[in-house]
């Protein structure tokens, strides 16, 4: 039995980011525990996290390809599942791409491939029949963010160990650790709050774990946020307490803002909320007088009618009273792999649903339409799908019709681990692989980090042999569909890609590397092939990264590697 050995890495099971300590030993995993020098979550650990080998080695996981014969799954090589592929989706894709449907679940971003190769393979195919998780869960964010500020990710987060406020509505950190806002530890966050002697309110309908730990519980009536915050923004404007602080040359069109809510006075609200305005006025007061304060709201408010609306006013509230873009407000996160820049034209409709017209939101449609779109009969109806990281059957609305929907389809993939209520109806199940036998680095949720870390963990297990790593199924998967072969030179085929990414950077004049020779770039670059590679090259052109030499003490993959308990920005 050899000596045992200690491997640091970031958990992927959720958005918290939390260092994990695995102890290991001749391939088995002994004991998870929190990482008590990681640099952002200092040994804070949820129970998922220690539960990271259970999946590495459940024997209810799939490891090899399966092809549904006689309707049953049996287990094929990767040649035989990439040649059915082959037979049976490409003539869909020559009648009309539009025809094949992606749905793409959240398990995408937590992982390095997911995030970084899904949507080349989605451009890859050209089909505008993309359904995501993300349409049941922080769209309306998107939204609102692109609308103001110009980019649908540019999404400011609560500076939660800063602020001397914070009102929260539609979210319950002390079950699910917070969203759309990345921190280790969300509970203690809030409560260090309180210990400072500042204030949290929480607006809830129902008295959570986090209602019950707050200074204060607001039960309010469901889906009536959006009225709620316009009370609260009525009386900022009524009784002139807006002061838009620093950003006051930046801002625009406040005056058509007070002007739509006016009539929403507390007094007006109060009845369909069930919040009386005496309390309205009050919280708008504490909110414009607090030292520093931050509105945060998530998935309660989002998923209820009238969700965009209420997501704009969080962001109202947090502009005029000159909260955002603050230290102890709401702020911009600034990762180590991405120059983040306004877009021009933000738009949402470009395309919309083939039978109810819903718009698409960053060329997503809404999964509550993906039903209609296979069972509706008529010119250009959905036949076939790819599903990779997804159990929509569970975890999207009338998941019975969608059940039925999955089962008429005249072809499936699936890339997934696990035969469930989705993937049963799959034709090829394309295994992935799991958190363990992959590296990790956190490309969305640093984008939505209340600091600026930067953790990465190389893969702590080889991968059996004659098993594919994630990007190198999706490459191989996008030479299928695109008609180049099943059966690939996956690695020639990645030079290409990243060829490609090297090139888009050296034309951009706002870029670090502006002008260079594009070979000398990808000959700098390490990491080998896959994701490592595109990780070092983002974070080299990064806001901290070293430039290819330009910067000195500048980031690098290296430096990561070097650093495995994170770097603190």
């Amino acid at each position: 039995m050899s000596e045992l050995a200690l491997h640091y890495r970031t958990c992927p099971l959720c958005e918290a980011t939390c260092g994990l300590e695995v102890s290991h030993r001749d391939g088995g995993i002994v004991r998870i525990r929190g990482d008590r020098d990681d640099v952002f979550s200092h040994g804070y650990i949820c129970p998922k996290g220690s539960t990271l080998g259970k999946l590495d080695q459940d024997p209810d996981r799939l490891r090899t390809p399966m092809v549904k014969r006689d309707g049953r799954h049996v287990p094929v090589t990767w040649d035989e599942a990439f040649a059915t592929i082959e037979e049976r989706l490409l003539p869909i894709i020559s009648a009309d791409p539009n025809r094949v449907a992606f749905y793409l679940g959240n398990p995408n971003v937590h992982s390095m491939a997911g995030t970084l190769y899904v949507r080349t393979l989605v451009k890859m195919l050209r089909s505008r029949s993309i359904f995501t998780a993300a349409t049941v869960d922080q769209m309306p964010k998107h939204v609102t963010s692109g609308y103001l500020f110009g980019h649908p990710d540019l999404i400011p987060v609560p500076d939660l160990d800063r602020t001397s406020y914070l009102l929260m509505l539609g979210a319950n950190p002390y079950e699910s650790n917070g969203s759309l806002a990345t921190a280790p530890d969300w509970p203690g966050r809030m409560e260090a709050i309180s210990r400072r002697g500042g204030k949290v309110v929480v607006v809830d309908p129902r008295r959570t774990k986090s209602a019950e730990a707050a200074d204060e519980h607001l039960p309010i009536r469901p889906g009536t946020d959006a009225m709620f915050l316009a009370g609260i923004a009525s009386t900022i404007f009524e009784e002139h307490l807006v002061d838009l602080g620093p950003l006051a040359d930046h801002v625009e069109g406040v005056d058509s803002v007070a002007a739509a809510i006016e009539p929403f006075t507390p007094e007006r609200v109060a009845g369909p909320t069930g919040i009386d305005a005496d309390t309205t006025r009050r919280i708008a007061r504490e909110l414009a007088d607090a030292r520093s304060a931050a509105v945060y709201s998530r998935v309660g408010t989002h998923t209820a009618e009238f969700g965009t609306l209420a997501s704009w006013l969080v962001d109202v509230l947090n502009v005029i009273t000159g909260n955002l873009d603050r230290p102890g407000g709401a702020m911009f996160p600034k990762p180590a792999h991405e120059r983040r820049r306004a877009r021009r034209g933000f738009e949402t409709g470009r395309w919309t649903t083939r039978v109810s017209g819903r718009p698409e939101v960053r060329g997503e449609l809404p999964v509550s339409e993906l039903a209609t779109e296979i069972l509706d009969q008529g010119e250009g109806r959905i036949e076939a799908m790819i599903a990779i990281a997804g159990n929509p059957v569970l975890s999207t609305p009338n998941s019975e019709r969608l059940d039925e929907a999955l089962a008429s389809l005249q072809f499936m993939v699936a890339i997934d681990i696990y035969l469930n209520e989705t993937t049963r109806h799959a034709d090829v199940i394309l295994p992935g692989t799991t958190p363990l036998q992959r590296p990790h680095y956190d490309f969305a949720f640093y984008g939505l980090s209340v600091r600026n870390v930067a953790n990465y963990s190389p893969a702590l297990f080889d991968l059996p042999e004659g098993t594919l790593e994630e990007w190198e199924i999706l490459v191989r998967l996008g030479s299928t569909l695109t008609g180049q072969g099943s059966d690939p030179d996956i690695h020639a085929l990645d030079d290409m890609l990243f060829a490609m990414a090297v090139g888009n950077e050296v034309v951009d004049p706002e870029s670090p590397i502006h002008g260079r020779d594009p070979e000398e770039i990808i000959a700098a670059t390490t990491g080998g092939v896959g994701p490592e590679r595109l990780l070092d090259f983002l974070v080299r052109t990064g806001p901290y990264g070293d430039g290819y030499g330009a910067v000195s003490e500048g980031m690098t993959l290296q430096m990561l590697a070097d650093r495995p308990h994170g770097i603190d920005l």
